[in-house]
């Protein structure tokens, strides 16, 4: 028997209603034939979408555990999707759910989902976006732990309401990211292993420094450095406050809704260029398309829809 595709069922049914609305959206074709619920999700969105990118073994899914207690002792459900590196045979998640985060699967309000990146660098699939949004429509709090390399940590700003940068001391990452353009993208950033003391320090008095140099996703926020240890937690609430003080920001001055829309087009414009290159972006007008439709699925339905036509009269 079809499981109906409809948020308050989905909602009702638990991990189980999650778990088959998300088989249904992954299966070929899923993401045209359920845009009509993915914008559902979009509108319905509630859930603070928090991103976390950083190189790999800076300790991003120890940060991600520390998170999910925190946010489960609050009382809040939670949906983590954790980015791993693509099997180039498989194309599937290589680590999977369960060697990262210490979770109870008898947890009704948490949801752990690893998924694929898109390629070799890392990026975020169409997949990954689509089940951002259904859990911000879900959950209260999300968590996108990216792979960490490459395409990962732009990719992030475009699904994450509040994007949080991970280094560590003594890896000189702050000078690597600058010259790269990545300290345009936190909103937050966190120095881990904050117990190695003196290292730590100077390693945040130099991403301090560094968030000076560059321009910032929003203009009048400036990101915070907060120090973290994994093994004392300390710091973790300096984290929490931070987190909860941009989200305050995003909504008193209307820069989330400013995101919002931006994070709509980017991810038209980049299914369209991944899928039709740069001619089919050039046939298409995006604002127009998402003006005219429910919602960002359903644009991106109707211009690869009309584009699969075009191409098929050039043959």
């Amino acid at each position: 028997m079809a499981f109906p595709l409809d948020l308050d069922r989905i909602r009702a049914a638990g991990k189980p209603g999650v778990a088959r609305a998300l088989a249904a959206i992954e299966a070929k074709g899923g993401l045209h034939r359920h845009a009509e619920l993915l914008d559902q999700a979009v509108d319905a969105a509630h859930g603070h979408v928090l991103g976390l990118t950083g190189p790999p073994g800076v300790g991003k899914s120890t940060l991600t555990n520390l998170l999910a207690q925190s946010a489960r002792g609050r009382g809040e459900s939670l949906g983590i999707i954790a980015v791993d590196p693509s099997s180039q045979r498989t194309g599937g998640a290589l680590l999977g759910d369960r060697t990262r985060f210490k979770t109870d699967p008898a947890d009704k309000d948490l949801f752990v989902r690893s998924m694929a990146a898109r390629d070799r660098l890392g990026g975020l699939s169409d997949h990954a976006v689509a089940v951002t949004v259904l859990f911000a429509a879900i959950y209260d709090r999300v968590i996108v732990e990216s792979v960490g390399i490459g395409q990962s940590e732009a990719d992030v700003a475009h699904v994450a309401d509040t994007v949080v940068l991970c280094i560590q001391p003594g890896s000189g990452d702050s000078l690597q990211f600058m010259k790269a353009g990545v300290m345009e993208l936190p909103d937050i950033v966190v120095v881990t292993k904050a117990d190695l003391g003196a290292a730590a320090r100077r390693a945040a008095a130099d991403v301090a420094g560094a968030l000076t140099l560059g321009e910032r996703r929003t203009a009048s926020w400036t990101p915070p450095v907060i120090l973290v240890s994994s093994t004392s937690r300390s710091g973790l609430d300096d984290l929490e406050r931070a987190v909860r003080e941009h989200r305050e920001y995003l909504a008193r001055t209307g820069a989330g809704a400013d995101l919002k829309h931006t994070r709509q087009r980017h991810w038209i414009e980049d299914t369209i260029r991944t899928n039709f290159g740069r001619q089919g972006l050039a046939r298409v007008d995006i604002e127009a398309a998402l003006a005219a439709s429910g919602g960002p699925f359903q644009a991106i339905r109707e211009l690869e829809t009309r584009l699969t036509a075009y191409v098929g009269t050039l043959s």
